[in-house]
């Protein structure tokens, strides 16, 4: 009996969620095989393949991309870079997967797809919410009818510090964290699309890094296209830990999702009660951010399309572009209306 081959798989960018992707790859999944690593930075690939044991390193993206025994590419660049990489990696003819968000402008969403399409290549995104089971469950319930019709829903992503607002590209807040409760939001209101966006954003948290551009602090409003009216909120400082939450109220009852304790351990004392709380995505997530890569593989093997495509990615982001241009001139837009950058 002949044994099939290991998924050969090449990363690129080595930084904190990189690292943490490599060691799923490398650790986590029956059947795949890291092959190569790859990141601009000196010496970062290699110590990190030192680590996993991955037989290639290299600083330069197109040696991996070019490399013909590697099957599939994960992207865990800069958000500013991943749809050029989208696009080298399908020309390639190597299936992706691009962390979110796969493209900071629509044009470079659109290149990115057409890319893969023309290539016969999957892409998926990361939108790692779709395979937490608190959020997965909510979605089913909801398309098997058991919530009635959702009328309101509300997403929100809570960072647990601003570490380095120096390095925070403008409009972080919408293009790379309220990115997520955009996806979120159209996942738990199946088959709806936005079209309306009103966004109120401000710098609360380092005010003093304002006329840098960096906003901090955001609230969206968002009408979809089914009548069901959703908020987005995000904050880069919660102080008490990292805190991601969905809720879906509908016709006939509601859903609640999120947890951010890091167990279900309450300790009762002279001071009263205390629970810990997780501070850090990758102890809140874990269980997705491996889903999330497990499910690429299989896609990958068995030519299944991906959960959560290139046109996933585009529709999260039009809503992110249309929140941009409402706090921009300070009244609703229209999802799809000209970007305004």
């Amino acid at each position: 009996m002949t044994t099939p081959r290991h998924l050969a798989v090449g990363l690129v960018g080595t930084g904190r969620m990189g690292a943490f992707h490599a060691e799923t790859l490398a650790h986590r999944l029956p059947g795949v095989h890291l092959a190569a690593l790859a990141d601009p930075a000196p010496g970062a690939a290699q110590r990190l393949a030192d680590r996993l044991g991955c037989p290639m390193a290299t600083t330069d993206v197109d040696e991996l991309l070019a490399d013909p025994r590697i099957d599939a590419v994960v992207i865990v660049t800069p958000a500013r870079t991943h749809a050029g990489l989208v696009e080298a990696a399908a020309r390639m003819g190597k299936a992706v997967y691009c962390e979110k968000p796969m493209a900071v402008a629509l044009a470079e969403a659109d290149r990115a797809i057409t890319a893969a399409d023309k290539a016969g290549v999957p892409v998926q995104v990361g939108f790692n919410r779709r395979y937490d089971a608190g959020f997965r469950a909510a979605h089913d319930k909801i398309v098997a009818g058991a919530l009635g019709t959702p009328q309101l829903l509300r997403s929100l992503t809570r960072d647990p510090e601003l570490a380095d607002p120096a390095r925070v590209p403008p409009w972080t807040i919408f293009l790379e964290t309220l990115i997520h409760d955009f996806d979120a939001l159209r996942y738990l209101n199946p088959g709806a699309e936005a079209v309306e966006v009103f966004a109120m954003a401000d710098a609360l948290v380092r005010p003093d890094f304002k006329e840098r551009g960096l906003l901090d602090t955001a609230v969206v409003t968002i009408r979809f296209d089914n009548g069901a009216i959703a908020t987005a909120e995000a904050s880069f400082q919660a102080v008490y830990g990292y805190d991601v939450r969905g809720e879906v109220f509908g016709s006939a009852g509601m859903l609640t999702m999120g947890d951010l304790h890091r167990t279900h351990l309450t300790a009762y004392g002279p001071d009263g009660a205390a629970t810990e709380c997780v501070t850090y995505d990758q102890d809140l997530f874990h269980d997705a951010y491996v889903a999330e890569l497990a499910d690429f593989a299989e896609c990958v093997r068995t030519g299944r399309a991906p959960a959560v495509t290139g046109q996933d990615a585009r529709a999260a982001l039009a809503i992110a572009l249309a929140a941009i241009e409402s706090v921009t001139i300070g009244r609703p837009v229209r999802v799809g209306e000209p970007e305004r950058r």
